[in-house]
Order: structure tokens, then C-alpha cells, then sequence
């Protein structure tokens, strides 16, 4: 077992622990949360970060304190050869959590090769049960292949599956007890997620937002009761029990913003990092790596950006509310044409 070397924290003494990994921009759906256009401009390919400058980056951002990795996307299937770079980052003996985040279409196929390769955990994307809410939602067909990737993550030999659940009023409010009956059956914890106004989410209302306490007493109601789980963590999740045992989670970032713990940042898949999901402007990382910069100057850079972290976007977009602003979009649909980098699918929601 390692000794965990020392963390920066940010202005706010916010530690740098955990890091997200976007290998790809593309997605095989179109979720209206997500990527609400059928059309972007993509990251050209020449801008790509190769396994070898991602395994790179990561061994820095590891020596200056993170130690949780969690490959993302867009999909993140989608890039060839992904168990290779699954190999790399498993040799960086920093890494104490290598995970993954998929919306499942293409796990049936790479689920044992992923877990031969040494992932840790896999999360699934699963908004709802019914095919055809999930046609209307991802404006792709497929939901039978979602459920097999679900089957499939148990059956390769993983544990500890979780499946994170978009809850949003009037579409998929009528199903928080089916999900979580359905986690049961495959051995998932399920984690309801709150609608948050993220990205050129141009659907987003306040009004489609069911809050962690509107979840807790339809959930609390059917069951009987809801505990809270104590437990010391930074994870975005709040956990709970159910009288049976069963445990589930529920991210409310939108109602109850958890940016003073916040220890995530994100690196897309052309080398920027971002500070904080809802951020504008993004570090690169690229260009100095590809110029030749030592390791301890990329390092620098690190270190340097996450001090001068005041990022705490959920909380800025919660304060919307009192001046009557937050209706407003995050970022234009005409922005997000010009730079890609400011929807959700490009930097790893």
C-alpha cells in the first residue's frame, strides 16, 4: 500500500482528489439533458490526447494528491481500444478508484474485456424503464441494449454497479420506485440525479426539477421510510437506506449545491481542464505537454491552477433564483457551435 502524497487544496482549502477523463466527445444517443442538438462541432482529431499523453497527465495529477479516476465522455465505449488505456492507468499504483461512467449501449461486447484490463466499477446511465420514454429521451432506439449492459457488468465479475438516474418532472417522476425495485433485482445502488441547468440544456425549467426532498417523501411514502447513511465522503451522492437494507443515493446539486466539498475536476479528451462543470474556460494542458514541457512544470501548472480555484458554479446558479435569473440558459446554442467544449458531453458531466 502506497502513503498518500500531500493534496493542494483551492482557495477554499477544497482538496484535489478526484479526476474525470473524457477519452471521447462523441456519443452514440442524443439525451436532451446532455446534448440536446443532433449536430456539434466535434473536436478535430488531431486535438485528441493518445493514451500515452492521457496515462501521462494522469501520473502528474496523481502526484500532486488525486487518486480517483473515472473514465467519461461523451461515451466513452466509443473510443477504440479503451481496455488499453484501462492497462496503462491500472499501473499507476497512485490510483486507488479507476472507474467508468457509460450510458451501456456497447458494454454486452466490452464488459469482460474491460474487467480483465482492471476497471474497478462501473456506473450506467438508466433514466427509465420504458422504451419508449427512452426512443423520446435519447431520440435513438436501443433500450434493450442498455439492459443487456447492465446484465453484462455482473456477469463479467464486477461489483459495487451503479446506475444514475436523470430525475425530471413529467417524464420520468413515476418511475423513482420501479428504478430503484429494478436496482435491487441486478444488485445496483441507484443514484437519482436532479435535473441540473448544465451545458445548452435549452429544455431545462425549475418547474422540471424534482428537489432531493420532493424524492425523498414519494420514496419515504412507498417504503415506509428513508434513513440517511452517515458516512464520511466527498461524493457528489448523498446516500440513504431503505427499511429493507437497500441503499440508494440521490445528487442535489441543483437545490443543495455541494461546492464547498466539491474535490472534481475534469479533463476533456483535446487536454483542457476544467475547474468546475459549470465552468466557461478551461487550463491546457495539451499544448505544454506536446511542446515539451518537464513534468515538473506541467505540475506547476496544476498546482498553481487548483490554488487559485474559486470556482463554486452550482452554488452561483442557485443564487440566480432570488433576482429571478436562473430560467435564463447557461450558455447559447450559438456558443456551443462555435466552441464544443462548453457542452456537457465534452467535458465529462
Amino acid at each position: 500500500m502506497t502513503s498518500p502524497l500531500p493534496t493542494v487544496g483551492d482557495s477554499f482549502g477544497r482538496p484535489l482528489k478526484s479526476l474525470r477523463l473524457s477519452v471521447t466527445d462523441r456519443c452514440n444517443l442524443r439525451c436532451n439533458y446532455c446534448m440536446p442538438e443532433e449536430d456539434y462541432a466535434w473536436l478535430p482529431r488531431d486535438t485528441i490526447l493518445s493514451f500515452e499523453e492521457v496515462a501521462a497527465l494522469t501520473r502528474m495529477f496523481t502526484e500532486v494528491g488525486v487518486d480517483k479516476v473515472r473514465l467519461t465522455g461523451g461515451e466513452p465505449l466509443l473510443r477504440r481500444d479503451l481496455p488499453t488505456l484501462i492497462g496503462m492507468l491500472r499501473r499507476n499504483p497512485a490510483i486507488q478508484e479507476l472507474a467508468l461512467t457509460t450510458n451501456g449501449m456497447l458494454l454486452p461486447e466490452q464488459a469482460p474485456a474491460l474487467k480483465a484490463a482492471g476497471l474497478h466499477r462501473v456506473t450506467v446511465s438508466l433514466d427509465t424503464l420504458r422504451p419508449d420514454r427512452f426512443k423520446a429521451l435519447t431520440r435513438r432506439e436501443g433500450h434493450e441494449n442498455v439492459l443487456e449492459g447492465i446484465a453484462s457488468v455482473r456477469a463479467a465479475g464486477f461489483t459495487g454497479l451503479k446506475l444514475d438516474t436523470v430525475a425530471i418532472r413529467g417524464f420520468n417522476d413515476d418511475e423513482l420506485i420501479d428504478l430503484l425495485e429494478y436496482g435491487k433485482r441486478v444488485e445496483a445502488e441507484v443514484r437519482f440525479i436532479e435535473y441540473m441547468d448544465v451545458g445548452g440544456a435549452t429544455g431545462w425549467s425549475m418547474a422540471k426539477v424534482i428537489s432531493r426532498d420532493g424524492m425523498l417523501d414519494m420514496i419515504g411514502r412507498w417504503y415506509g421510510g428513508v434513513e440517511p447513511v452517515q458516512e464520511p465522503s466527498s461524493a457528489p451522492a448523498q446516500r440513504y437506506r431503505l427499511p429493507d437494507g437497500t441503499t440508494f443515493g440521490i445528487i442535489a446539486s441543483t437545490t443543495a449545491p455541494f461546492c464547498n466539498t466539491c474535490d472534481r475536476s475534469r479533463l476533456t479528451a483535446d487536454g483542457l481542464w476544467y475547474l468546475c462543470l459549470y465552468g466557461k474556460e478551461g487550463i491546457d494542458l495539451r499544448e505544454p505537454l506536446r511542446r515539451g514541457l518537464s513534468d515538473a512544470e506541467i505540475k506547476s501548472l496544476i498546482r498553481i491552477g487548483w490554488q487559485r480555484r474559486r470556482d463554486r458554479g452550482a452554488e452561483e446558479r442557485k443564487a440566480l433564483e432570488r433576482l429571478g435569473l436562473r430560467e435564463e440558459r447557461l450558455i447559447e446554442i450559438g456558443q456551443l457551435r462555435q466552441d464544443p467544449h462548453l457542452e456537457m458531453h465534452a467535458r465529462g458531466g
